[in-house]
């Protein structure tokens, strides 16, 4: 083996000389060792391993609500008994109860981001802060900078990132997956329990799973909740005066057209109704709120203008991409004239 290894598999790495020496030469002896024997023998492998890199255990934090940890899971949870969903959910870093959760057909998105801290806001309260990671919903991973960002010296917040500002809720963004690795193992024991929950209920549908991870919920915070260090709850209580509508919607500004109609997305349009003075409108700046349920909300000025009903064959709500001015610049016109001073032909 020695001398295959220095000779005829010279260069091999331990693995792929493990294969060779059983499948050409005969040879039936482990990987373990051909390793054992070979850095006996002074023969290094030419794969060339980085030592492991430094990790410590964070410390939970002390108290309920100071700290949320959010992110989506696609997985097949029907099993293939139904299409492939995405979990949503959030996980409180000092209890490790998940505090909301949805599934949903589409892939980790804005919307479903949106949903899923309008529950939690509803329900609990607004936490201080938040972990992620970095999904380009939840953070700008463009190089792009338009004129206004520019000036303004950042990059504008995504539509998630615009609504946790908005609620002041401080953002800790996870460099890798092992930081954020308390909500990947609640991912994991919930692709264990809950696919079989699923199974045993023999849901086939969206709404079915639904169903079966509402009643799932509250028996995994009771079986895998920790006692928090201090026992107090510090989940912020929500303003009665914001407006929910706004904060959990997708927002685009557009200008009204002469004819009182905006563009919401496209494909569709919206007709304004004319102000309670008769007056008109053209030409101001509106901001169109999406709802993740298909709603459009129209305010000019923080002021409700029109609300418009989703269409009953609208597909699912997406958020728009970021417009680029990628149009390119008008040249001037370049005038050369003849020794009589009349102008020449361009070229």
């Amino acid at each position: 083996m020695l001398e295959l290894a220095g000779g005829k598999y010279a260069g091999f790495n331990d693995s792929h000389l493990h294969e060779k020496l059983i499948s050409k030469e005969g040879l039936t002896l482990s990987r373990a060792s051909i390793q054992r024997i070979l850095r006996e023998a002074g023969i290094r492998s030419p794969q060339k391993r980085r030592p492991p890199k430094y990790r410590s255990r964070r410390e939970r934090r002390a108290q309920e609500g100071m700290l949320l940890q959010v992110d989506g899971s696609r997985h097949d949870w029907l099993e293939g008994r139904g299409p492939y969903l995405t979990l949503m959910g959030g996980v409180d870093d000092a209890t490790n109860k998940v505090c909301a959760a949805h599934f949903q057909a589409e892939h980790e998105d804005s919307v479903g981001y949106l949903r899923l801290f309008r529950a939690q806001v509803e329900d609990r309260g607004i936490p201080w802060a938040i972990y992620r990671d970095q999904h380009g919903t939840l953070q700008r991973n463009d190089k792009h900078w338009s004129l206004e960002e520019g000036l303004a010296g950042k990059q504008f917040p995504t539509q998630v990132g615009r609504a946790l500002e908005e609620l002041g809720i401080e953002v800790i963004v996870a460099r890798s997956a092992q930081a954020k690795g308390r909500i990947e193992r609640t991912w994991r024991t919930f692709q264990d329990r809950l696919s079989s929950e699923l199974r045993l209920a023999q849901a086939s549908t969206l709404e079915q799973a639904q169903a079966v991870l509402t009643l799932f919920l509250a028996e995994y915070n009771v079986r895998f909740g920790k006692k928090p260090k201090a026992p107090a709850v510090v989940w912020r209580k929500l303003d009665v005066r914001l407006d929910l509508n706004y904060i959990f919607s997708l927002r685009y500004e557009r200008v009204v057209g002469k004819d009182h109609g905006i563009t919401a997305v496209p494909g569709v349009t919206i007709q304004l109704p004319p102000l309670a003075s008769g007056r008109g409108y053209a030409g101001k700046k509106v901001e169109v709120c999406h709802q993740p349920k298909g709603d459009f909300h129209v305010f000019l000025d923080r002021r409700l203008l029109h609300v418009q009903p989703a269409a009953a064959d609208a597909g699912p709500v997406r958020a728009q991409p970021f417009r680029k001015n990628t149009a390119p610049r008008k040249k001037k016109p370049i005038r050369v004239y003849n020794l009589g001073g009349r102008p020449a032909l361009r070229t």
